[in-house]
């Protein structure tokens, strides 16, 4: 199933994510490239397989193979920096945050792709996530490098829609 046949068989009530899938697309505040990197972040952050699929499949067209591994390593790293960054946070002990993470996370430094454009899919996926401490980490340093707030809302624009995407399409459909 491709996007368009995504956006097709959502139900009557989804109506409003047909049309905010999209427009997200095609938002004048990011790149085509930062468009999606993000969208592949955030697509496998929300662990839907027919979604993850069509999504794969269109960036291999919109994306260099680098940037597209980027786009992985986004997801990836913060899959699993979003659980332990959330919990440090929940807690919010000095104990817990002294104490190392001793996770690899090199990604974040060697992931091959536009500098930026990584950072705004991490926070997106942040924000699917729910990782209050990522979510302010990622976003400090998009807007160090000059990215515009409009740009930043049009990346969680994406996690939103997406989300809500994944989710109507695991839904029971009667």
């Amino acid at each position: 199933m491709n996007l368009t046949e995504i956006a097709e068989s959502l139900p009557a009530y989804a109506k409003d994510l047909k049309l905010n899938l999209q427009n997200v697309l095609a938002q004048q505040e990011l790149t085509e490239q930062q468009t999606w990197t993000t969208v592949v972040a955030c697509a496998l952050a929300c662990r839907n397989e027919t979604l993850s699929r069509a999504i794969l499949a269109e960036a291999s067209q919109k994306l260099s193979p680098q940037q597209l591994e980027s786009a992985k390593a986004a997801f990836a790293i913060m899959e699993m920096n979003n659980i332990y960054y959330r919990f440090r946070h929940m807690l919010s002990k000095d104990e817990y945050a002294n104490i190392p993470a001793r996770l690899r996370m090199q990604a974040i430094r060697m992931h091959g792709g536009d500098p930026v454009d990584f950072e705004l899919a991490c926070l997106a996926a942040s924000s699917i996530n729910g990782c209050e401490a990522c979510i302010k980490s990622h976003e400090a340093v998009v807007r160090e490098k000059g990215v515009t707030p409009e740009a930043v809302v049009a990346s969680v624009r994406i996690a939103a829609t997406l989300h809500a995407v994944a989710a109507v399409l695991e839904a029971p459909q009667s």
